[in-house]
């Protein structure tokens, strides 16, 4: 089967091209240049270039859909947001030609809103954060906002006439803070939810459906994470399924619709033990080798409901399987290190030498690494080689 995987720099594209090529699958690698990161996988066959998918989308369609007829592609996998949002948007020009196993444009669109999925969440009886909703800066803030408040755009990336924009998540301790911050957002990254902090550990429902009906499910949860306080993880183990995260993982995705693989992320707040809605992430994630190192193999799983043989539904996966990004917990490291404890996560309270003592903690019972991986080292140099430089 050749398959085309996106966005190569990407840790989830490295996954995916270890997880497909390892079956023996040809693996096209594209990014918009040329070596990175999943690209230098022993397990890449061909590496292309296409243009910047965030600042060129027009052309990185055009020149994708010419990359399928040219290389015979069977299936596109994206991974990253823009791409996902850029092929499900301009399916027609793939399909038939190739399949394309993600929802349609208009689910993963809706999906992607933070906003509107808090709404769904709350007609669907998942627990989330309180939240307030302003659809422009100079929206009332309401006097009952507790602080610290998290500022939560409505979208993660955002088309503008200049381009796809990023937003990102930030946070306040007072009212003045909060002023502040409202008032250097952008237009485009509202709507924006002031949402109440949830204490707890990350927790993450990993799933793959076809066409509604569910695949596989898989859960695991966050040990470090880079920021700190909230933010791709860094070091996490998988773990026995959460009754009530599959419940609110599968409320949602059948409201959707869903088709494919998603993450619906949930922070188990302190105070009452549930499950509280995050996010949902309609993509491959970035924590996804360990899923395929506890023994759930999301991209060939996916790969199976592409063609049409999707395997009988998957739920067995090894517990306490732990997977560690070297370089990004080193990242995390070096925050936690120059912020204040009192910002840290409340299971952090080690202090400082307690947290380099964590960091130095290098080997353990089923503790994978993304890199080095010893079958498979060029992109560990690689990533080396681009931290340098």
């Amino acid at each position: 089967m050749r398959v085309l995987v996106t966005d190569g720099d990407n840790r989830a594209a490295l996954a995916v091209t270890r997880a497909l090529g390892r079956r023996g699958h040809h693996v096209i690698v594209g990014e918009r240049r040329r070596p990175s990161l999943a690209q230098t996988s022993r397990y890449c066959s061909t590496r292309i270039t296409y243009p910047d998918p965030v600042r060129q989308d027009a052309e990185f369609v055009h020149d994708l859909a010419e990359t399928v007829e040219r290389e015979s592609v069977d299936v596109v996998m994206p991974v990253a947001d823009v791409t996902t949002f850029l092929v499900t948007g301009h399916r027609g020009l793939f399909e038939p030609r190739c399949r394309v196993p993600f929802a349609d444009a208009a689910v993963v669109a809706r999906a992607a809103d933070k906003v509107e999925m808090m709404r769904t969440a709350s007609r669907l009886g998942v627990p989330t954060p309180r939240c307030w909703f302003l659809s422009a800066p100079t929206d009332p803030v309401d006097p009952s906002v507790p602080y610290p408040v998290v500022l939560k755009p409505c979208r993660s990336r955002v088309r503008t006439p200049e381009g796809w924009r990023p937003s990102s998540v930030s946070y306040a301790r007072t009212r003045d803070e909060l002023d502040r911050a409202l008032q250097v957002r952008q237009a485009y990254e509202f709507p924006l939810m002031l949402q109440e902090r949830i204490v707890g550990p990350g927790i993450g429902v990993f799933v793959c459906y076809d066409r509604g009906r569910l695949v596989a499910l898989f859960a695991h949860r966050r040990l470090r994470e880079k920021p700190p306080w909230g933010g791709v993880s860094v070091l996490c183990e998988s773990v026995s399924m959460c009754p009530h995260a599959r419940d609110y993982a599968e409320r949602l995705m059948q409201d959707l619709g869903w088709h494919g693989v998603a993450m619906v992320e949930f922070k188990r707040d302190v105070q009452d033990g549930l499950p509280k809605l995050m996010e949902i992430n309609g993509r491959f994630w970035g924590s996804l080798q360990l899923a395929v190192d506890a023994g759930m193999d999301f991209p060939n799983i996916l790969l199976g409901v592409a063609v049409g043989t999707p395997p009988a539904a998957v739920r067995d996966y090894r517990v306490g399987v732990r997977s560690r990004w070297l370089l990004g917990d080193l990242d995390s490291l070096l925050l936690r290190l120059r912020s204040r404890e009192s910002d840290w996560p409340a299971q952090d309270g080690r202090g400082r030498l307690g947290a380099i003592a964590q960091f130095l903690h290098v080997t353990g019972a089923d503790l994978h690494y993304d890199n080095p991986r010893w079958d498979d080292v060029s992109p560990w140099l690689f990533e080396i080689r681009e931290r340098l430089r």
